[in-house]
């Protein structure tokens, strides 16, 4: 068949798709380089998304591409780790409309769920525990368009279940000595087909059969799961060892105690941890270089202490442990985000060497986890390769990620030699390949290596029994693609000029782009502050991982050709509120916000931009302009001509624009001659200066209460946030370098910077370091401090007047990226405020994003999800907090509320005590 001829199938099998669906078909260049990548190592690009609606969606989409030849992969959230999300024909997504939670029977302790739910969700709704090997029954549609329900009651029904019920039971039935003898015996085995569930003395299980056949098999179209009660209470006990494979030969003397849960990890994940952000949990750490989290649970609080006291005295008295209990939940929630977060820690070694996927969840009886480690690290060595392990130790599952070098030939050649050894180790040590993610590409050539030739006969009819056809999620599992074809790292990467220095990514984007492995953490739409805009959209494209896909694939240039010219990569990044959460929420600290500033600097470098890049991106010059006659510029841009005036500055005719103060703070402000105390220089930023003037004056009172001569700089200046942001960096560059001169007699003699905007705050604290060298910032990103921060680390005994109160904070997304708020909690706790931070993400406007025309829907939806309801619903007395502009003028346009920022909230306390 000619290219010619097969693509004008595709394109009748697409046409007719489209027509036929209640649901989206997406096949532009934008979902096929999304889509292109899962969590593996892995790249294959799709002919189109499917997004089904309907279950009858499902049924057509099968029975069209049954009959053009186009192969099926279903897709959940993305985050295989062997590359089954991915495929050549069609990708189907579930997740944006068949993620419903059907029902939940509270009696029978069961729930029914489309495939596309997320697992944290159903148990945030069920409000019970995990539902690992609690599937009850399947609704499932085969390769042919039947419609069938798998469960207890499948060998009775008169139909085509019940049909199949016998085909698998007569298989199972031929092979009984073949299938009694062919599977390892362990707590955790995903790799292959789960065929020994199909004996006689297993109930010729066909649900548990159909588990983990990663869409090979069948299609999901509902699941209904066992609800497995969660305890009453939980105490956490951590044990410390000499190393990790210390703690893993403990392992059989915990689970003697019946734990619920048993996790391990060695000092090599801590110090990945510590290399990126100084993390509180490691002080809560026992003694030791390797550590068991050993869960227990109880009907109280105080029988779930004493279960772990006595479990903490067993493992000192057994295996010499130095062990620490901890009862309180917030401190068993901080020690154990430790090792919730290792999936991204992992990715990037200590020094910032990258590490992939690959052999990344093999499972071993308990009893010879340590055993299996010791040999395990040996052959690291021997390879001369690095990983950080840790897992599901109690079940001896480990997981790890290790320094491939898979950009190069002879790295992908020992990235095979090493997969084909560490088969054979863990074969040897009575495991199995996955213990948890599966098989896919990255494992499913080596069953040949942990299962003999009758059980791999047994899997491929198994498989023809489903799909004779082959049409779902070919070249995983049964006939299976080469382990180191298709890697994503295999081809050629265009060398595009780039501005930024990228100082963690060697100075190149496309690594920087690389860091997005695809756990996706960015399609967690239930807390932190990444990514708003998926949020409200809910398309993989407004995703920090889309976004990262799209901008890998434009480096590449296959699939997005037109490099930084790209109107798909322009598209996807209009929508990024450039908010910063995903430095801090992505478990890989991608930075999207730089790349998009990276990519607008590009993409307009010598043609005309935006007219918001000019009205918006220049505001700070431009409130100098209007600073010089307020009233007039108030009259303008308040009166009849500012429908006008927003037209011509691309700003959406939904907001109003900003009253700038009669006198900014720079001309209220009166410094205190003559003063022999200590100096700190406050920043004047634009916003605060031309403004909010009020929150500079009340932030100086708090500085002189707190013992300080108040200065500022001695010329304007500007981070050059606006220019940043509007992907202008040329002149944001300029500006910063002239900041830093103005700046530098403070720096040389060692005066702190307090910021009072956190967007500015974040550019001396981050930012900065993307435009100018360390040399050439004199330290600047080390002495520039929030006012709490201030306080906290220069002032730590001045006494504030208590002002009993209850508040609400939104907390800034920036401040949430580079420092976050525990000070300012701190603080608030200190002067008697009750406070309770919000968990709502952006607020929305985030800068110049809410302004600029065509976001208001999306800046006004992600207000909406929290932020605005919180507000409402906050009784009258209760303070509102926001130390961003932005975040005070989207609480003002949206409620009825005036928030404060905390320099406000400290002055009102010394005006009280002073009326007192």
């Amino acid at each position: 068949m000619t290219a010619t001829a097969d693509e004008e199938r595709v394109a009748r099998f697409l046409a007719e798709l489209g027509h036929a669906l209640a649901g989206e078909v997406e096949h532009g260049t934008t979902a096929r380089a999304t889509y292109s990548m899962d969590a593996s190592n892995y790249r294959q690009v799709p002919v189109a998304v499917v997004h089904p609606r309907t279950v009858e969606d499902l049924e057509t989409t099968v029975r069209l591409c049954r009959r053009y030849r186009i192969p099926i992969t279903p897709r959940g959230a993305g985050t295989s780790i062997g590359g089954q999300a991915l495929g050549r024909g069609v990708v189907l997504d579930y997740t944006r409309h068949l993620n419903q939670i059907l029902e939940i029977d509270p009696a029978a302790r069961t729930a029914r769920v489309r495939p596309g739910v997320v697992l944290d969700r159903l148990r945030e709704a069920a409000a019970w525990g995990r539902t690992a090997d609690n599937v009850v029954a399947l609704e499932v549609l085969t390769a042919d368009g039947t419609r069938m329900t798998i469960g207890p009651d499948t060998a009775a029904d008169p139909g085509p279940a019940g049909r199949m019920h016998q085909r698998l039971r007569q298989l199972a039935l031929d092979n009984l000595a073949v299938l009694r003898t062919g599977f390892p015996s362990l707590p955790r085995r995903v790799s292959g087909y789960a065929l020994d569930q199909l004996l006689p003395e297993n109930g010729t299980n066909l649900v548990r059969a159909l588990v983990g056949t990663e869409g090979t098999c069948v299609l999901l179209t509902e699941i209904t799961v066992r609800l497995v009660p969660a305890p009453a209470a939980r105490a956490l006990v951590v044990a410390g060892y000499e190393d990790d494979i210390a703690a893993a030969d403990a392992v059989p003397s915990v689970l003697s105690l019946k734990p619920l849960t048993v996790e391990g990890m060695g000092a090599d994940l801590v110090e990945a941890l510590q290399a990126r952000r100084a993390h509180p949990a490691v002080d809560l750490l026992p003694k030791g270089r390797g550590w068991l989290f050993v869960e227990v649970g109880g009907a109280s609080a105080e029988q779930a202490r004493q279960r772990a006291e006595e479990l903490s005295a067993v493992l000192r008295d057994r295996t010499g442990a130095d062990t620490v209990v901890e009862t309180e939940p917030a401190d068993q929630r901080l020690l154990w985000s430790v090792r919730e977060s290792a999936a991204g820690i992992v990715t990037r070694m200590a020094d910032g060497t990258e590490a992939w996927p690959g052999w990344e969840d093999s499972a071993v009886p308990p009893e010879n986890l340590g055993a299996y480690l010791r040999d395990f690290r040996a052959l690291l060595a021997r390879h001369g390769l690095k990983g950080v392990p840790y897992g599901h130790f109690g079940e001896g599952c480990v997981h790890i990620r290790i320094d491939f070098a898979l950009t190069d030939e002879e790295g992908r050649r020992r990235f095979r030699a090493f997969l084909e050894e560490a088969a054979d180790l863990v074969v040897r040590h009575g495991g199995s390949l996955s213990g948890e993610h599966g098989d896919g590409q990255a494992r499913a050539e080596l069953l040949p290596r942990m299962y003999p030739p009758a059980i791999l006969d047994l899997f491929a009819r198994f498989k023809g029994i489903w799909d004779p056809e082959n049409l779902f999620n070919p070249g995983n599992l049964v006939h299976p693609r080469p382990l180191d074809a298709d890697l994503r790292f295999d081809g050629p990467v265009r060398s595009l000029p780039v501005t930024l220095r990228y100082p963690h990514d060697g100075g190149s984007l496309a690594v920087a782009a690389r860091r997005c492995v695809g756990v996706g953490a960015c399609i967690d739409t239930s807390t932190g502050v990444m990514c708003p805009s998926y949020m409200v959209t809910r398309r993989e494209e407004h995703s920090t991982r889309g976004r990262a896909h799209l901008l890998f694939e434009m480096m590449r240039g296959e699939t997005v050709t037109e490099g930084w010219r790209s109107q798909e990569v322009l598209q996807a990044l209009d929508l990024c509120l450039s908010c910063k959460g995903c430095l801090s929420d992505c478990p890989v600290n991608v930075d999207m916000a730089s790349y998009k500033a990276e990519f607008l600097h590009q993409h307009y470098a010598g043609r005309l931009r935006p007219a918001s890049h000019y009205s918006l991106g220049f505001l700070p010059l431009l409130a100098r302009l209007a600073s010089a006659a307020p009233r007039l510029a108030n009259a303008v841009l308040g009166g009849r001509t500012a429908p006008l005036v927003k037209k011509l500055g691309g700003i959406t005719p939904e907001r109003s624009l900003p009253r700038f103060a009669p006198r900014s703070f720079r001309r209220s402000f009166r410094p205190r001659p003559g003063s022999d105390r200590p100096k700190v220089l406050l920043w004047p930023d634009t916003f605060t200066n031309f403004l909010s003037p009020e929150v500079g004056v009340d932030a100086v009172k708090v500085l002189e209460h707190a013992g300080f001569d108040v200065v500022l700089p001695s010329s304007s200046v500007c981070c050059g946030l606006t220019w940043i942001s509007t992907g202008q960096l040329d002149i944001a560059r300029r500006m910063l370098r002239r900041t830093v001169r103005v700046l530098r007699p403070a720096l040389d003699k060692g005066v702190p910077i307090v910021g009072l905007e956190p967007s500015c705050l974040a550019v001396f604290r981050h930012d900065a370091r993307e435009l100018l060298g360390d040399d050439e910032l004199n330290g600047l990103p080390g002495k520039a401090f929030g006012l709490a921060e201030f306080l906290e680390r220069f002032a730590p005994d001045v006494e504030f007047p208590r002002l009993p109160a209850k508040a609400i904070t939104q907390e800034h997304c920036h401040q949430h990226a580079t420092t976050g708020n525990a000070a300012d909690e701190r603080l608030l706790r200190k002067v008697g405020v009750d406070n309770r931070t919000l968990d709502s993400g952006c607020c929305g406007l985030a800068g110049n994003f809410g302004v600029e025309k065509g976001h208001y829907e999306v800046s006004v939806g992600a207000a909406n999800r929290v932020l605005v309801p919180e507000v409402e619903a906050a009784a009258p007395d209760t303070l509102v907090l926001a130390d961003g502009f932005s975040c005070r003028t989207q609480i003002a346009d949206l409620t009825e509320r005036r928030a404060l920022h905390l320099a406000q909230v400290l002055a009102s306390a010394l005006e009280h005590a002073e009326e007192r």
